[in-house]
Protein backbone atom coordinates (compact mmCIF):
# COMPACT_ATOMS: atom_id res chain seq x y z
CA UNK A 1 0.00 0.00 0.00
CA UNK A 2 1.50 3.34 -1.00
CA UNK A 3 1.30 6.57 1.02
CA UNK A 4 -1.56 7.94 -1.05
CA UNK A 5 -3.64 4.79 -0.47
CA UNK A 6 -3.04 4.81 3.26
CA UNK A 7 -3.88 8.53 3.46
CA UNK A 8 -7.21 7.93 1.74
CA UNK A 9 -7.86 4.85 3.89
CA UNK A 10 -7.91 7.08 6.97
CA UNK A 11 -9.57 10.10 5.35
CA UNK A 12 -12.90 9.26 6.96
CA UNK A 13 -11.55 9.99 10.45
CA UNK A 14 -10.77 13.57 11.46
CA UNK A 15 -7.39 14.28 13.04
CA UNK A 16 -9.09 15.65 16.17
CA UNK A 17 -12.44 16.55 17.70
CA UNK A 18 -12.29 20.30 16.97
CA UNK A 19 -15.78 20.98 18.29
CA UNK A 20 -15.76 18.69 21.34
CA UNK A 21 -18.67 16.65 20.00
CA UNK A 22 -17.50 13.44 21.68
CA UNK A 23 -16.97 12.42 25.26
CA UNK A 24 -15.53 8.95 25.82
CA UNK A 25 -16.53 8.02 22.28
CA UNK A 26 -20.16 9.07 22.72
CA UNK A 27 -21.60 11.92 20.65
CA UNK A 28 -23.03 14.98 22.38
CA UNK A 29 -26.12 15.15 20.18
CA UNK A 30 -27.23 18.47 21.57
CA UNK A 31 -23.93 20.11 20.52
CA UNK A 32 -24.10 18.58 17.04
CA UNK A 33 -27.72 19.73 16.56
CA UNK A 34 -26.88 23.22 17.84
CA UNK A 35 -23.90 23.48 15.48
CA UNK A 36 -26.15 22.62 12.54
CA UNK A 37 -28.87 24.94 13.92
CA UNK A 38 -31.34 22.06 13.89
CA UNK A 39 -34.56 21.90 15.84
CA UNK A 40 -35.89 18.55 17.04
CA UNK A 41 -37.98 18.28 13.87
CA UNK A 42 -34.92 18.80 11.66
CA UNK A 43 -32.99 16.11 13.53
CA UNK A 44 -35.97 13.78 13.20
CA UNK A 45 -36.15 14.20 9.41
CA UNK A 46 -32.37 14.08 8.89
CA UNK A 47 -31.91 10.98 11.05
CA UNK A 48 -35.13 9.35 9.84
CA UNK A 49 -36.43 8.80 13.38
CA UNK A 50 -39.71 9.92 14.94
CA UNK A 51 -39.65 13.34 16.64
CA UNK A 52 -40.58 11.60 19.88
CA UNK A 53 -37.34 9.57 19.63
CA UNK A 54 -35.07 12.61 19.39
CA UNK A 55 -33.27 12.71 22.72
CA UNK A 56 -29.68 13.17 23.73
CA UNK A 57 -29.32 10.93 26.77
CA UNK A 58 -28.48 7.29 27.44
CA UNK A 59 -31.85 6.25 25.96
CA UNK A 60 -31.02 7.78 22.57
CA UNK A 61 -32.03 5.35 19.79
CA UNK A 62 -29.07 3.65 18.12
CA UNK A 63 -30.11 4.96 14.67
CA UNK A 64 -30.01 8.53 15.98
CA UNK A 65 -26.68 7.92 17.69
CA UNK A 66 -25.18 6.59 14.44
CA UNK A 67 -26.38 9.63 12.48
CA UNK A 68 -24.99 12.03 15.11
CA UNK A 69 -21.61 10.28 15.00
CA UNK A 70 -21.59 10.60 11.19
CA UNK A 71 -22.55 14.28 11.25
CA UNK A 72 -20.05 15.13 14.00
CA UNK A 73 -17.32 13.30 12.09
CA UNK A 74 -18.08 15.18 8.86
CA UNK A 75 -18.10 18.52 10.69
CA UNK A 76 -14.74 17.71 12.26
CA UNK A 77 -13.31 16.68 8.87
CA UNK A 78 -14.23 20.09 7.46
CA UNK A 79 -12.95 21.71 10.67
CA UNK A 80 -9.61 19.97 10.12
CA UNK A 81 -9.34 21.68 6.76
CA UNK A 82 -10.31 25.20 7.84
CA UNK A 83 -8.87 25.00 11.35
CA UNK A 84 -11.37 27.73 12.22
CA UNK A 85 -14.73 27.33 13.96
CA UNK A 86 -16.42 30.28 12.23
CA UNK A 87 -15.28 29.29 8.72
CA UNK A 88 -16.47 25.74 9.32
CA UNK A 89 -19.86 26.95 10.55
CA UNK A 90 -20.17 29.25 7.55
CA UNK A 91 -19.25 26.44 5.13
CA UNK A 92 -22.09 24.30 6.48
CA UNK A 93 -24.60 27.17 6.31
CA UNK A 94 -24.09 28.77 2.90
CA UNK A 95 -25.33 27.32 -0.35
CA UNK A 96 -22.69 25.62 -2.44
CA UNK A 97 -22.91 25.51 -6.24
CA UNK A 98 -20.99 22.21 -6.25
CA UNK A 99 -23.77 20.72 -4.13
CA UNK A 100 -26.55 21.77 -6.49
CA UNK A 101 -26.96 25.10 -4.73
CA UNK A 102 -27.77 23.51 -1.37
CA UNK A 103 -25.98 24.22 1.86
CA UNK A 104 -24.25 21.26 3.50
CA UNK A 105 -26.55 21.52 6.54
CA UNK A 106 -29.59 21.32 4.23
CA UNK A 107 -28.12 18.29 2.45
CA UNK A 108 -27.89 16.52 5.81
CA UNK A 109 -31.41 17.63 6.74
CA UNK A 110 -32.95 16.22 3.56
CA UNK A 111 -31.17 12.88 3.87
CA UNK A 112 -28.29 13.40 1.42
CA UNK A 113 -25.53 12.95 3.98
CA UNK A 114 -23.69 10.17 2.13
CA UNK A 115 -23.37 12.35 -0.98
CA UNK A 116 -22.12 15.22 1.19
CA UNK A 117 -19.57 12.98 2.91
CA UNK A 118 -18.23 11.75 -0.46
CA UNK A 119 -17.94 15.39 -1.57
CA UNK A 120 -16.04 16.32 1.63
CA UNK A 121 -13.67 13.34 1.38
CA UNK A 122 -12.97 13.96 -2.31
CA UNK A 123 -12.29 17.64 -1.68
CA UNK A 124 -9.96 16.85 1.22
CA UNK A 125 -8.15 14.18 -0.82
CA UNK A 126 -7.64 16.64 -3.70
CA UNK A 127 -6.30 19.30 -1.33
CA UNK A 128 -3.69 16.99 0.19
CA UNK A 129 -2.09 16.02 -3.12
Amino acid sequence: MNTSQSASLFSSVPEKDHFHFFEKGEPDGRKVAEFLKYKKEDVSVAANVPVSSVRYDAKMPSDLRERLVEWATAINLVGSYFNDVNKTMLWFQISNPQLGGMSPRDMIRVGRFKKLLRFIQTALDENTR
